[in-house]
Parts: C-alpha cells; structure tokens; sequence
C-alpha cells in the first residue's frame, strides 16, 4: 500500500489531529500547522503533500497552488470554498472538493437562534438585566418583540441549510419564501415553500430575511443600500451564509436609520475584524446603541458544535483518501484538467 502525506495549513482544532490520523490510518504522515498567511507554510510542506485538507483560514491561491508539486486533491473540511482558487486549481489538475455533509443542522439552528434573540428580545432582556437587576426587570423593554407565527421568513438560497432553515421555519407557524435562480423548479415544491423569481419580491414581502447562499460574483454585496431600502421596516436580516455578501456600512448604516429593525450576523467581509471596521468600533465601544438591541454578532459560529466539528475533519480526511486510494471523487466544486501526471510514489 502506498504511503501519503497529507498537509492541513489552518487547522481549526487543538490536538495533534487524532480523529484525522485514526480515519487516514497508518499508512499517512500529517503536517498540521495553524496558519493564516501561506507565507507561513515552509514551500518543501507544500511541494511534498499529496493532499490538503483546508478550512477557512487561510486563502489557498495561485500562488500556494503553483507549489503543490506532489497533490493530487484539495478537500475542504466545510462548506464554503470562495477563499480557493478553483481556476488555478483546475489548470493545474487538482481537484477541489467541499464537505457538504456535515453541520447542516447547526446552520440552520443558528439562523433560527438569531431570529429569535430578536423576536422574543431574548438578547435585549440580558443586557438590560445585567446593567439592573432591577431596572431591567421589564418585559417591554424589547424593541425588536413580535409574534412569529403568521409572518413569512424569506429564505436566500435553497441548498441543505436554507432548506432546514426553511422547515424550521415553517414548525413555527410562518410561510416560507424562498429565492434561488440556481436550483430547479420544483424544489420549492418538494420543500413546501413558495418561490419567488426575484430577489427583490423576497426582499419586499418577507419580515425575516436568511441568507443561504454561497459567496460568488453574483452574490457579493448582494444585500447594499438599494437592497437593504426593499426590505420593511419592521424586517430582521440574518446571515450565517459569507460576510461579503452584505455591504456591513451599508447594514450598520440601514439598522441606525430605521430602515430595517434588526441584524443577526455570524460572518464577516473580514474575519475577525480588524480594530478599524465598524463593526469591531460599534462593539468594541460597548455603548453603541444598536449592538445587543438591534445587531447581534457571533463569531463564525453557527456551523460549531463537537459534533459538527468531528463530522467536518472525519468526512473530509474521507473525501480525500477515497480519492488518494481508490481514484473517487465527491463533491467535486471544480473542474481539474486530466493532462497533468503527478506523482504519489
């Protein structure tokens, strides 16, 4: 049986990769760093590897992919892949795949969780509590509180999680529209949600809008100004998708001018923030009116939970020994030339 080394640059985990060597077994060597810059990753780590397993940390460009001398597939232990270069990956023969399936749930959950911190003023509550016991101690002081069954959550993109967002959704008593030119027609059926062809239809008629779709030319900054001026002003918007699908000054901009009435946002443009982004000044300062009433922010965490967190290192170190081993692909989200040989001895 041939031997691999496998290279995970930014690993999101603090043991040596247990769960990663027991699924790859005796016959693979690891280089595991915690890296957000490839200048950081020796070129002889880079050139030797026959596989990468990639988060979210660290960019995987042209010019990290022009030193992969040795790697037959690139895995990303996740979901999104925009910080891949699936182009340059492509020209030199590498497949890319992604991790689809694990941590769907908690995703959606997520969305689900922000929703109602503002619509049963569950973080509003907190933080007047913790300011008075006493003073706090009033069900009205609340601003976002409202009844959701009746109302319609508008669900951006219809892939696994919008869908779980979409039934979870729908337990609650609230009609479903959903906006995906990608999928078939038919899938809004099958999820039992009505589709809208238009974006701004969506925008117009939902009082919770989720966002759940993939980061791609199209769809940065998707949600700016113009947009976010479609949406109602009693609407919340929540994004557990990619940061840069918001126009964040234009977000911050729309929450302080009434706008829309609230944000619950997991992910960032840039993560995490640098000191100077508005976002990182409005929390930082601890007295920005609209943080803990009207925006609340977490960390990238909606796809976090030990469990989600195993199923992401086990299926993809899977994803890529199937290949390594027996020349299999899943969930393939490039299209690799075949004329390039490399080597795996």
């Amino acid at each position: 049986m041939s031997r691999f080394r496998l290279l995970t640059p930014d690993a999101q985990y603090p043991d040596d990769a247990l769960i990663e060597r027991r699924t790859s077994g005796d016959q693979v060597d690891w280089d595991i760093y915690r890296e957000r810059s490839p200048d950081n990753i020796p070129a002889d780590v880079l050139g030797a590897c026959d596989a990468m397993v990639v988060w979210h940390e660290m960019p995987v460009n042209r010019a990290v992919i022009e030193k992969l001398d040795r790697c037959k597939v690139i895995v990303r232990a996740g979901v999104g892949f925009d910080h891949i270069d699936l182009d340059a990956a492509a020209e030199a023969g590498i497949p890319v795949c992604n991790t689809p399936d694990y941590g769907t749930s908690e995703v959606a959950d997520h969305a689900i969780a922000l929703m109602l911190t503002m619509r049963r003023g569950i973080g509003s509550y907190h933080r007047n509590l913790m300011e008075s016991p006493r003073g706090g101690f009033d069900h009205a002081r609340a601003p976002l509180l409202g009844r959701l069954r009746g109302k319609t959550f508008g669900v951006v993109g219809l892939g696994r999680i919008g869908i779980a967002a979409a039934l979870r959704a729908k337990a609650f008593g609230m009609r479903v529209l959903a906006y995906d030119p990608l999928v078939s027609r038919g899938t809004e059926i099958a999820a039992g949600v009505d589709r809208c062809d238009r974006l701004e239809d969506l925008l117009a008629e939902s009082d919770v809008v989720s966002l759940h779709c993939p980061l791609t030319d199209e769809s940065h900054q998707m949600i700016n100004a113009e947009r976010l001026a479609m949406m109602q002003p009693h609407a919340l918007l929540i994004n557990t998708a990619r940061g840069a699908i918001i126009d964040i000054d234009a977000l911050l901009d729309a929450l302080r001018n009434g706008t829309i009435a609230g944000a619950g946002i997991d992910v960032l443009p840039t993560e995490p923030p640098a000191p100077e982004d508005a976002i990182a000044i409005a929390y930082a300062n601890g007295k920005d009116p609209i943080v803990g009433e009207r925006l609340f922010l977490t960390p990238h965490a909606a796809w976090s939970s030990p469990e989600s967190v195993a199923d992401a290192r086990r299926l993809s170190v899977e994803t890529a020994m199937l290949y390594l081993r027996d020349g299999t692909l899943r969930n393939l989200v490039n299209a690799p030339a075949q004329n390039r040989e490399r080597s795996v001895a």
